[in-house]
C-alpha cells in the first residue's frame, strides 16, 4: 500500500449542530462544537460532510462527554488503521516480549567440514527475517563445522496455511513490496533491493542486488543518462525488465543526478523467492551444496541444531504502524491463530480476535479484519468501536509499546511530511483508492489525551487531506 501522509490548513472554530444519529447522539455532549475548518476544507476538496466518520473522546476516562461524534457508528473501510487492532490484539495476547523463533535442523553427520544429509529451516512466521539476519543463521550453520552440504537443504513452511495469492489481484502491480504475502518462512520480504551507484568516470551505473538469488542473471550496471539531465522519474528513465523470474534487465539509463539510490521491488516469483535467496546467500558465502534448496517437512523427532530469535513483538509491531508494512501486520495477525491452533489461517487469526474482542467490548460490534492489514476492499470497523478499543487501550499494560508504535505528526513513519499543527498526535494513517483515514491520541493544548479516529469513504477520498488535518488541530486545541 502507498504510505500518504496528509497536509495542513489553519484551524478556525465555530460552533453548529452535529448531525448524528439518535444512538451517535447519546455518546455525544449536548453541544459538541463542529469544526468550521473542517467544514471549509471539505467544500474545497468537493468532498461532503457524510463522506466522514469522526469519533474523538477522552482517552482515560470513557466515561466522559464525547467531544465529537458524526457518523460514529456506520461501518466504514478503515484502510490501514485497521492495523491498530491487529497490533493491540497482539499485544495484549501475546504480550510485547514475545519473539518468533526459526529452528534450523541436520539430520547426518558432519564430518571434515562436510554434513552428509540434509539441512532443514523452519519457518514459524518470523515477521522480519530480513537479508542481514538470513545471512548470521547460515553464518551459524557454517560455524557448526558445516562447509559443504553433501544433500539438500530443506524449508519447512508448513507453519502457515494460507491460500496461494496472487501479488497483482489488489491492484495491479505485482512488484510492488506492500503486495507481498504472508509465508511462514518469509525471507526478506520476498523483495531484492537494487542499488544504484553512479560511476561519472566510466559511464554507468553500477548495480548491487541484496540478496543474491541463485540462478538468476543479473545486469551489472546501466549507462548513464546524458550529462545534466535531471533526477526526476529515475525509475520509469531505466526501463526495467523485471517480470522474468530468471533475469533482471534494464534498456534505459540513469541520471547521475540522483546520486545513490535504492530501489526495492518483489520478486516475480514469490514462491520461489525463498529457495534463490538461501542458495545464492550460502554460496556467496563460500558454502558448497551438492543437492538442491527444496520444500519439504522436519522429521518427526529431530532436534533443532540452533534456532534464531526475531526482535520482540514490540519492536515488530512499531515497523507495522510506523511504516504501514502489510506482510508484517499480516505475519502478527496469524500469528495469533499459531499460538492457538499450530497452525496459522487466517479464519482461525479471525476466530481469536473475535472472541478476543467480545471478552473486551461485547457491547460493540466488532469488526471486519479480513487478513488484518487493512489492504482490503471488505474490511469494516465503525469509528466509535476503534475510538472505544482506543481508550482501553490507553489505560492497558501495553499502552507505553502502542503508542510508541504510532507515527508522530511531523517528525516521522508515514506522518514525516504532514503539516498539522497538532505537535504531540500520535496517529496511524490509512490510504486506498477511496480511503483516506486516521486514528490515535492527540495531546491536548489543556494537556488532556483524546482518542481521535477520522475515515474517509468516498471516490475523492485522496483530497481529505486538508479536511483530516485540521480536525486533528482542532481536536489539540481544546482550550
Amino acid at each position: 500500500m502507498p504510505f500518504h501522509v496528509f497536509g495542513g490548513l489553519r484551524l478556525r472554530h465555530a460552533l453548529c449542530s452535529v448531525l448524528v444519529s439518535a444512538a451517535a447522539t447519546a455518546l455525544a455532549s449536548p453541544a459538541a462544537p463542529w469544526p468550521a475548518a473542517v467544514d471549509a476544507a471539505l467544500a474545497r476538496a468537493r468532498l461532503p460532510r457524510e463522506a466522514l466518520s469522526v469519533y474523538v473522546a477522552d482517552a482515560q476516562d470513557a466515561r466522559a462527554p464525547v467531544r465529537l461524534s458524526y457518523r460514529a457508528q456506520e461501518p466504514v473501510n478503515p484502510a490501514s488503521v485497521m492495523k491498530l487492532v491487529t497490533t493491540y490484539a497482539a499485544l495484549d495476547q501475546l504480550g510485547p516480549a514475545y519473539t518468533w523463533k526459526t529452528p534450523v535442523y541436520i539430520d547426518g553427520v558432519v564430518q571434515g567440514g562436510s554434513l552428509k544429509g540434509d539441512v532443514y529451516i523452519q519457518g514459524q512466521g518470523d515477521p522480519a527475517l530480513v537479508m542481514e539476519r538470513l545471512w548470521l543463521m547460515l553464518r551459524r550453520l557454517q560455524g557448526q563445522g558445516i562447509q559443504v552440504i553433501v544433500g539438500d537443504i530443506v524449508l519447512d513452511r508448513t507453519a502457515f496455511d494460507v491460500p496461494e495469492h496472487d501479488p497483482a489481484r489488489f491492484d495491479g502491480e505485482p512488484l510492488r513490496p506492500y503486495n507481498a504475502a504472508p509465508d511462514a518462512l518469509l525471507l526478506n520480504f520476498k523483495s531484492v533491493s537494487m542499488g544504484f551507484v553512479p560511476d561519472a568516470a566510466a559511464g554507468i551505473a553500477r548495480i548491487q542486488y541484496d540478496p543474491p538469488l541463485a540462478g538468476v542473471q543479473r545486469q551489472p550496471n546501466v549507462p548513464l543518462a546524458a550529462p545534466g539531465a535531471e533526477c526526476g522519474d529515475w525509475r520509469a528513465a531505466l526501463r526495467a525488465e523485471l517480470s522474468d523470474p530468471a533475469r533482471a534487465a534494464f534498456q534505459g539509463v540513469y541520471p547521475a543526478a540522483c546520486g545513490e539510490r535504492v530501489w526495492p521491488v518483489a520478486y516475480a516469483d514469490p514462491p520461489g523467492f525463498a529457495a534463490r535467496a538461501v542458495e545464492g546467500m550460502w554460496r556467496e558465502m563460500g558454502g558448497k551444496l551438492t543437492g538442491s534448496v527444496r520444500q519439504g517437512k522436519v522429521p518427526a523427532g529431530l532436534r533443532p541444531l540452533f534456532s534464531t530469535t526475531s526482535p520482540t513483538l514490540a519492536e515488530v509491531v512499531r515497523d507495522v504502524n510506523k511504516f504501514s508494512n502489510n506482510v508484517m501486520a499480516q505475519h502478527v495477525f496469524l500469528t495469533l491463530a499459531l499460538q492457538k491452533n499450530g497452525v496459522a489461517t487466517f479464519d482461525g487469526a479471525r476466530e481469536v480476535l473475535r472472541q478476543w474482542w467480545q471478552g473486551r467490548w461485547g457491547d460493540v460490534p466488532m469488526p471486519v479484519a479480513d487478513n488484518g492489514a487493512g489492504l482490503s476492499r471488505e474490511a469494516r470497523i465503525s469509528a466509535q468501536a476503534l475510538g472505544r478499543m482506543l481508550q482501553t487501550a490507553w489505560t492497558s499494560p501495553v499502552m507505553p509499546e502502542l503508542v510508541a508504535s504510532l507515527p508522530i505528526v511531523g517528525v516521522d513513519g508515514t506522518l514525516r511530511r504532514s503539516k498539522s499543527r497538532a505537535g504531540t498526535a500520535h496517529l496511524k494513517t490509512g490510504s486506498l483508492r477511496d480511503v483516506m483515514a486516521v486514528a490515535g491520541y492527540v495531546h491536548g493544548a489543556s494537556g488532556r489525551r483524546y482518542v481521535l479516529v477520522a475515515m474517509v469513504n468516498h471516490a475523492g477520498a485522496a483530497a481529505a487531506r486538508p479536511a483530516l488535518d485540521a480536525l486533528i488541530d482542532w481536536t489539540a486545541r481544546d482550550q
